[in-house]
């Protein structure tokens, strides 16, 4: 019987192999013509198919039969420090309970792998790509809680920082010691006259805290690139070995019960003389080559990129039809648009941006988000607001007072990131909960702004449910959790503004969450009323027309979705006045999903940062 099951899945490796062989074969020869290395490719590959466990077969086979498992309307994720939230990997074991209360099926661990304190970038300079640091578990730890996650249904997403090691990375350390084998993994230069043609075309990622893109190694007498900090080396992809091991981690990780596999900073990965080395057509070979492998060993596996650009310019990451790449891409742009209509009071270029998204294929994934680990950079459509006479300088300047809270009436409260005083740029930090003003309200022990805060906290997520894609929370926003300004105690972390909304979870406030006399019970609830309606309604998958509707009011924004013969309209109110829609939806009657009201769904009044879900009756 054994055998039989045993055959059957190495019948469907073969299978899988020899839908793609040729194809990854024909890309790997053009970027490399190294047949040797592919051959070895692909004896690891099915070396990594054996190891892969019989449960995790399973469910890529599951998923294979269903592969629009990611594009339903119960997805929902959620993103945190494995650290701050539960302490180690056995601690947010234990939590799993709690997230699933969350209507949580999808959780982003930040990253957790080998990294040195003080020079790891939250994490995002791996020393050791196949070890758990020490203070969160290990990889059996990791592998409980993945089969732990699977029983309860819940995904599991980690990232895989490919396009650089840490300066303490085995590789790296031999680099160093002047091992041609090793360096030739990373870009190493003895003088600065190549660098220096390199830095005529490319930007500088931290111009302030870590300005250029090269660092001279006093004691290897050798510059080396280092696009983001000094203490992470750029990987040199034109080498097939670094491919080729990079691929083996990959699988490694994928083994060890990873559903989603998130590709920090895609666009870099290929690096090229008298280019921005951003966006180069070999970077789209690298991540085809990815999802082929993974279709032939893991196909279960899905692929997120991260790529910061508007959704019109992301696109090519999601490859096309027939040679997809990216299964998923970050909304990054409406993020920064969402916060900028919070701030303006002015939805004219979110209604833009969100109509630019919906024209897109509905094969097109994107995960929406209010907020995130990062800082909130404001790359807007700045050539769309100048058509209002707003520039692009004053504007950040703007939005950055703002949210501070030092103009426009705001009751936001952050702090900047990398300010630069020559361009007057900057990034912007703060939780979600701090930036609606529930940290001002608290401090002021004021209870009327408590409920404005929480009640534009809340319509901001009923709108991000709303649109297309798949939302994600970032752990502690659904109890309304403020900014930690402990951070600042810390030396490791004291430089770096954006470990004010990567506080640690308040399992104490956490315990006031059926309680709706305290923030927590109120934003847990109505939340989580929220989370229900979109599981309940078909309209809510991914692939639904999704669509905006003019409400001639510029404060509000209304976006409707179709499915299989049912409408929903969602209206949302930016403002912290009375307005009314002035939509014309004269096919029926609707009913508000969250009052249970019937109403006719045409000159809608809707309070101060107040929003409906209306659903069309039918007859």
């Amino acid at each position: 019987m054994g055998t039989k099951k045993t055959n059957k899945k190495t019948d469907k490796y073969a299978e899988r192999l020899q839908k793609h062989h040729d194809e990854l074969r024909w890309l790997y020869m053009e970027l490399y013509g190294n047949d040797s290395m592919f051959a070895e490719l692909c004896d690891n590959m099915y070396r990594f198919y054996q190891e892969r466990k019989d449960e995790l077969k399973n469910l890529d086979m599951q998923r294979e039969e269903h592969p629009d498992w990611y594009k339903q309307n119960d997805m929902m994720g959620m993103m945190f420090y494995i650290d701050n939230f539960a302490g180690n990997m056995k601690g947010v074991e234990k939590k799993l309970d709690y997230i699933q209360e969350c209507n949580v099926n999808y959780i982003h661990l930040m990253p957790f792998l080998d990294t040195v304190p003080g020079r790891s970038d939250g994490g995002y300079a791996v020393s050791d790509f196949r070890k758990v640091q020490d203070n969160l578990g290990t990889m059996e730890d990791l592998e409980n809680l993945t089969a732990s996650c699977h029983k309860k249904h819940i995904n599991v997403c980690m990232d895989f920082v490919m396009n650089h090691t840490s300066e303490d990375h085995e590789w790296a350390k031999r680099a160093r010691q002047g091992d041609g084998e090793y360096m030739s993994r990373y870009f190493f230069f003895h003088d600065y006259s190549v660098p220096a043609m390199y830095e005529r075309t490319v930007p500088q990622v931290f111009p302030t805290t870590a300005p250029g893109n090269f660092t001279w190694l006093e004691d290897a007498g050798h510059f080396v690139m280092t696009t983001f900090y000094p203490y992470q080396w750029d990987l040199n992809y034109k080498n097939p070995r670094v491919f080729n091991e990079m691929m083996y981690n990959f699988l490694f990780l994928a083994n060890k019960g990873i559903d989603i596999i998130r590709i920090d900073a895609v666009p870099y990965i290929w690096k090229e003389l008298h280019t921005q080395c951003r966006n180069l057509r070999q970077v789209h070979t690298i991540v085809r080559m990815m999802r082929i492998i993974s279709e032939i060993v893991c196909p279960g596996i899905l692929l997120l990129g991260e790529v910061v650009m508007e959704p019109e310019k992301v696109v090519p990451y999601f490859g096309t039809v027939e040679k997809p790449e990216c299964h998923m891409l970050y909304n990054v742009t409406t993020m920064a648009t969402t916060w900028h209509t919070v701030a303006t009071r002015n939805v004219r270029l979110l209604k833009k941006q969100l109509d630019i998204v919906n024209g897109l294929p509905k094969d097109y994934v994107f995960l929406n988000y209010l907020r995130c680990h990062d800082d909130i950079g404001w790359g807007l459509d700045y050539p769309e607001l100048l058509k209002e006479g707003i520039g692009e300088r004053s504007h950040k300047e703007y939005l950055n007072n703002y949210f501070q809270g030092y103009v426009g009436e705001s009751n936001s409260r952050g702090e900047l990131y990398n300010a630069d005083p020559v361009t007057g740029d900057a990034r912007f930090c703060a939780t979600t909960a701090s930036m609606c003003g529930i940290e001002k309200a608290g401090f002021e022990q004021d209870a009327q702004a408590m409920q404005k805060a929480i009640q534009l906290d809340v319509m901001l997520h009923a709108y991000m449910f709303m649109q297309s894609g798949i939302p994600v929370l970032y752990g502690g926003d659904e109890i309304g959790q403020v900014n930690d300004y402990s951070y600042k105690e810390d030396p490791n972390k004291a430089a770096d503004s954006r470990y004010l909304h990567r506080g640690a979870m308040n399992w104490k406030l956490a315990e006031n969450i059926a309680d709706q006399t305290t923030v927590e019970g109120q934003m847990f609830a109505r939340l989580g009323r929220l989370e229900q309606i979109r599981k309940q309604e078909r309209v809510f998958v991914s692939n639904a027309d999704t669509w905006t509707i003019e409400t001639w009011d510029l404060s509000v924004l209304c976006i409707g979705r179709y499915f299989e013969g049912e409408k929903i309209i969602g209206l949302f109110n930016f403002s912290e006045y009375d307005k009314t829609a002035w939509i014309n939806e004269t096919d029926g009657d609707y009913i508000d999903l969250i009052s249970g009201r019937t109403m006719q769904a045409s000159g809608v009044d809707i309070p101060a940062y107040g929003f409906y879900y209306l659903k069309k009756i039918n007859g």
